[in-house]
C-alpha cells in the first residue's frame, strides 16, 4: 500500500501545510465519506460544512479559503484544489505497480510482433500478423484478431474482441467487452421476405488518445473505414455502425447509438442516449442534449434538445408550450363553442 505524508504533497503541489506536516493518506476520497488516511477535496462551497467533521486525514483547498470553524484534517492550500486533486490523481496512479511479461496460458502467433516490457495476460489469445506496441497491457481473455495494430502504451482490458484488420493507436484505454470491428448492420431485403447479408469488407481505425467504454461496440466498415479520431471519449454501452467517422477530442455519454455512414465533427459533446439517423453529418462543437434523435444534418457551433431535435432556443419554447397543452385544448374547445353559439345567432 502506497503512503504519502502532508510534506510530499506539498511539495509536488507547490502548497502550503496549514497543520502536520507528518499526516499520512494512502487513498483518495470525497470529502463527506473522508476516513483516516484518505485525502478529501474542498472545491465547491457548498460542501465546506463537510470539511468540519470529515474524517479525513488532510484536505486540499484553494489558497484563499479561511475556514469558519476548527479544522481537525491538516490542510494543504494551493491555487486551484480541482487542477491539484487531478494532478493527484494521476501521480497515485502511475505509482502502482505495472504488470509485466506473458502468461503461459495466453497463445500467442510466432507471427505475432510484441514490443519491448509488454503485459499479455491469461487465456489472451493473439492472432499471426498482430503487432502489438512497446509498454502495452492486454489483460486477461483478449482475443486479437489477425493482422491487427495496437499502438504503444495502450490499455486493453478483459474480455475486449478486435477483430482482424483493425488497429488501435497509441496511449489508448478499451475497458472490459468492447468489440471493435464485429459487421457492420447490413443486409438486403429479398422478395420472398427474407435477406441477403451484405459483406462489411473494410475495418475500424481509432488513432491515439482514445478511451472506449464497457461493452461499447464499434462496427467494421462495408468498405475502407470506420474511423475514430485522436482524442476521442466513448462512454459505456455506445453503438457505432459502420463507415461512421468521430472527429477528434469528441466526447460521448452512454448509451449513445449512431447509424451508418453517419460524420461527427470535432469537439463535440453528446449527451447519454443520443440517437443520430444514417448518413447525418453533425458539425465541429456540437453539443446534444440527452435523449435527443437527430434525423437531419447540424451546422458548427448548434446545439440541438428533443426528438427530432430542434435548436436550443426553439426546444425550450415548445417544451414551456407543451407543458400547457392541457388548458390549451380546453380553451380552444371553449373558443370554438362560443364561435359556434355566435355563428347560430
Amino acid at each position: 500500500m502506497m503512503e504519502f505524508t502532508a510534506e510530499m504533497i506539498a511539495g509536488f503541489l507547490n502548497g502550503e501545510i496549514v497543520g502536520d506536516k507528518l499526516a499520512k493518506v494512502h487513498t483518495v476520497s470525497s470529502i463527506e465519506e473522508g476516513k483516516a488516511g484518505s485525502l478529501a477535496y474542498l472545491t465547491n462551497p457548498k460542501y465546506e460544512e463537510f470539511l468540519y467533521k470529515t474524517g479525513a486525514s488532510i484536505v486540499l483547498v484553494d489558497k484563499t479559503f479561511e475556514p469558519r470553524e476548527e479544522v481537525r484534517a491538516t490542510l494543504i492550500k494551493v491555487e486551484n484544489a480541482a487542477i491539484c486533486v487531478l494532478k493527484l490523481l494521476e501521480m497515485y496512479n502511475a505509482a502502482k505497480p505495472r504488470r509485466t511479461g506473458i502468461s503461459e496460458r495466453a497463445s500467442v502467433s510466432e507471427e505475432a510482433s510484441l514490443g519491448e516490457d509488454c503485459y499479455i495476460g491469461d487465456f489472451t489469445v493473439v492472432e499471426k500478423g498482430v503487432t502489438i506496441g512497446k509498454g502495452c497491457q492486454i489483460y486477461p481473455q483478449v482475443y486479437l484478431g489477425e493482422g491487427v495494430t495496437i499502438g504503444d502504451n495502450t490499455k486493453i482490458y478483459p474480455g475486449v474482441k478486435i477483430y482482424e484488420g483493425c488497429s488501435v493507436g497509441s496511449d489508448c484505454i478499451l475497458h472490459a467487452g468492447v468489440v471493435i470491428g464485429a459487421d457492420g448492420f447490413g443486409f438486403m431485403p429479398k422478395p420472398d421476405g427474407t435477406f441477403d447479408k451484405i459483406p462489411q469488407l473494410g475495418n475500424v481505425i481509432i488513432e491515439d488518445h482514445v478511451e472506449i467504454g464497457a461493452n461499447t461496440c464499434i462496427d467494421r466498415a462495408k468498405t475502407d473505414s470506420t474511423i475514430i479520431r485522436h482524442g476521442v471519449k466513448l462512454d459505456n454501452l455506445i453503438q457505432i455502425g459502420h463507415n461512421v467517422e468521430i472527429g477528434a477530442n469528441t466526447v460521448s455519454s452512454a448509451q449513445t447509438g449512431i447509424a451508418g455512414t453517419s460524420k461527427v465533427g470535432s469537439n463535440c459533446f453528446l449527451a447519454g442516449q443520443v440517437g443520430i439517423a444514417d448518413h447525418v453529418k453533425v458539425g465541429d462543437r456540437v453539443k446534444v442534449g440527452s435523449k435527443s434523435g437527430l434525423d437531419k444534418d447540424v451546422p458548427d457551433d448548434e446545439i440541438r434538445f428533443g426528438y427530432p431535435a430542434l435548436p436550443g432556443i426553439k426546444y425550450h419554447r415548445a417544451a414551456a408550450i407543451f407543458k400547457d397543452l392541457p388548458e390549451l385544448s380546453r380553451d380552444l374547445r371553449t373558443l370554438k363553442r362560443e364561435v359556434e353559439e355566435l355563428k347560430n345567432r
